[in-house]
């Protein structure tokens, strides 16, 4: 993500990922290739910190590496992050780890569960911490054809658990056949857990999506509005995932 000091002390984010996790993973001894890309229409014009760049028509992405380890782990790479800017410069954010543990067969679960942990070496361009991670935890219920997902999300910059930004998905989804899915996402960020923002600067966004779900393809694309003044306006989100073997 990219957090900066922004007035009033708030931080901001926008970020190479915008997915909602529902703790299920590629089998054991398969890859994965998953393409995020979400670009901003119409965003903040003013980057968050000096070294920064403004959200406002710029293209954030990255290639996702994963293998399946076990029925209840995953591994991933995030390489290379990537962002296009409205200037139209081609930068390069960073990389990320991932670790992640999933009660086996979520799918087939009423209800499941996990945790995923996100490590990140980060330009300092993208990000003022050059090293951050995040923990998500995940718990969601297959109800017939909806699910309901949520991840409470921490965003840790290593400045202790005070500070420690509590930043939660929610997803609400129907099934309407086993390929075709409709979901509402709502994606937030209250701040550090020591003081939330004030109500009127806390980042809201919500997004309504559609997804593909084919034999060794998938396919989701979305769009979001700021819910709050201190979201972007308007982001669409693409995500293509594809089984290597």
């Amino acid at each position: 993500m990219l957090l900066g000091l922004a007035p009033w002390g708030i931080l901001h984010a926008q970020t190479d990922e915008i997915q909602v996790y529902d703790a299920e993973i590629v089998a054991p001894g398969h890859f994965n290739l998953t393409l995020h890309n979400n670009f901003t229409p119409d965003g903040r014009r003013t980057a968050d910190f000096a070294a920064g760049a403004a959200p406002n028509h710029m293209l954030n992405g990255v290639p996702e590496w994963a293998y399946g380890v076990a029925p209840w782990m995953e591994a991933g790479l995030y390489l290379p992050l990537y962002s296009y800017t409205a200037a139209g410069n081609l930068v390069f954010n960073g990389f990320k780890l991932r670790a992640l543990l999933v009660a086996p067969d979520a799918a087939h679960r009423r209800f499941f569960y996990g945790v995923n942990f996100e490590f990140s070496y980060n330009a300092t361009h993208w990000d003022p911490n050059r090293y951050t991670q995040e923990i998500r935890a995940i718990v969601g219920w297959h109800l017939g054809p909806f699910d309901i997902v949520v991840n409470p999300i921490l965003d840790n910059s290593y400045k202790g658990i005070s500070e420690l930004d509590f930043a939660p998905a929610t997803r609400i989804a129907y099934n309407i056949n086993e390929i075709w899915a409709v979901a509402t996402e709502e994606y937030d960020d209250f701040g550090a857990l020591r003081r939330f923002y004030p109500t009127g600067k806390q980042p809201h966004q919500l997004f309504w999506v559609v997804d593909y779900k084919g034999p060794k393809t998938s396919i989701e694309g979305g769009i979001g509005i700021g819910l709050t003044g201190a979201a972007d306006k308007a982001v669409l989100k693409l995500i293509l995932s594809r089984d290597l073997n």
